[in-house]
């Protein structure tokens, strides 16, 4: 089994889910419930809690919301090797969920800004592994020299790696060709729609997965409702499998991780695309309907 090394963020998520369209300068009644998050975290969290070995890399606040975050990783079965912050609290994301699903998050990364090359464990970066990279990590200006120092320690290792794409409005501001160039020779690449359109301009994800392959030799592009498709240089046309259905829509928050980590198990098993993007579905599935390993009631 390959372990899995995840670098990057944990946060403490505040979900507030509207039950009526929001009433913009006044009140809105919600359902508001506060638990673990952070790309990195979900995606280590999953990868535990469905069989992997994986280990996350990342710092957290001197307060109790680092110590229960901390806690949990070790119960969903994470080598979790986080640095305590003396100064900086734990990462905070509030999460406004309106009435028809539409997610906005107000993000303070925290102790995640703090992240320095010196926060990462030498023992972990080891021929044979994978390192999975959030890509809050690199976008955020205080933990970059960190996050490229482990793409760096991954390469001398010869890990194979993979990047997130974290989310399309920072990677905007942060711009598409430093992101790209950070990146580059990455083996395998996560975006959703909205984040390779940026990154490429193309509006098309099937357009803009081709374009992406000038950097990442394979490339994924979550599609929501739709499914996902996986896409090479060396075909003509990706590979696409639909999402699975969904009874029970709970939250849709941290799906676009649980596909990570149900495609990545796969992936690095050597299995065909269309498994892979199928097994991501299915994690996806699960996580949207509260059924895994982070709880969303």
């Amino acid at each position: 089994m390959t372990r899995v090394v995840v670098v990057g963020d944990l946060m403490t998520d505040a979900v507030a889910r509207a039950r009526f369209p929001l009433a913009r300068a006044s009140d809105t009644p919600a359902i508001v419930t506060m638990h673990g998050g952070g790309s990195g975290a979900n995606i280590a969290s999953w990868l535990a809690v469905e069989g992997s070995e994986v280990a996350f890399i990342g710092r957290r606040g001197a307060d109790i919301t680092g110590r229960n975050r901390d806690m949990e990783l070790m119960g969903y079965g994470v080598d979790a090797r986080l640095v305590m912050d003396p100064e900086r609290p734990t990462g905070t994301c509030v999460v406004l969920v309106t009435h028809k699903g539409e997610r906005t998050m107000l993000s303070d990364p925290g102790a995640n800004a703090a992240l320095s090359p010196e926060d990462l464990p030498r023992d972990l970066f080891t021929q044979g592994g994978h390192l999975h990279m959030s890509g809050y990590t690199l976008i955020c200006e205080g933990s970059r020299d960190a996050g490229l120092a482990a793409l760096d320690l991954a390469r001398r290792a010869g890990m194979s790696i993979s990047v997130d794409c974290a989310s399309s409005a920072p990677v905007e501001r942060t711009g598409a060709e430093p992101f790209l160039e950070w990146t580059h020779g990455v083996k395998l690449l996560f975006a959703n729609a909205d984040q390779a359109k940026v990154l490429t301009g193309r509006e098309e994800p099937d357009a803009a997965a081709k374009v992406l392959t000038a950097w990442f030799p394979q490339v994924v592009i979550k599609l929501n409702k739709e499914g996902a498709l996986w896409y090479t240089n060396s075909r003509s046309e990706p590979v696409r499998v639909p999402a699975e259905t969904v009874d029970r829509v709970v939250d849709g928050t941290g799906a676009g991780d649980a596909f990570a980590a149900g495609f990545l198990p796969s992936w690095l098993n050597g299995k065909p695309p269309a498994d892979a993007l199928a097994a991501g579905n299915a994690l996806a599935a699960k996580c949207i309907a509260n059924l895994g390993a982070r709880p969303r009631l």
